[in-house]
């Protein structure tokens, strides 16, 4: 199911990039729904992904706002440092 979300997402991302960038958050919306699921699986990348989406709007500051790490990133973070 990821694949095909991730395929979608994709598809989106190709189809707007003529459009000017507007995004309040870095990463963007879009990119950071594409980590998501590539990074977790469907339905916490989904509840990520909504979260970002209503969090999106005209009264939050933005900013940066990266995925959140998933337990391996966590568990092994003392290696990458």
């Amino acid at each position: 199911m990821n694949k095909l979300v991730i395929k979608i997402i994709k598809l989106y991302q190709r189809s707007s990039g003529n459009r000017p960038k507007r995004c309040k958050y870095h990463p963007t919306c879009s990119q950071y729904c594409l980590e998501a699921f590539q990074k977790f699986g469907f339905f916490t990348a989904l509840a990520l992904s909504v979260w970002r989406i209503l969090r999106c709007n005209p009264f939050s500051k933005g900013g940066y706002d990266p995925v959140p790490r998933n337990y391996l990133e966590k568990r092994f973070e003392h290696i990458y440092k």
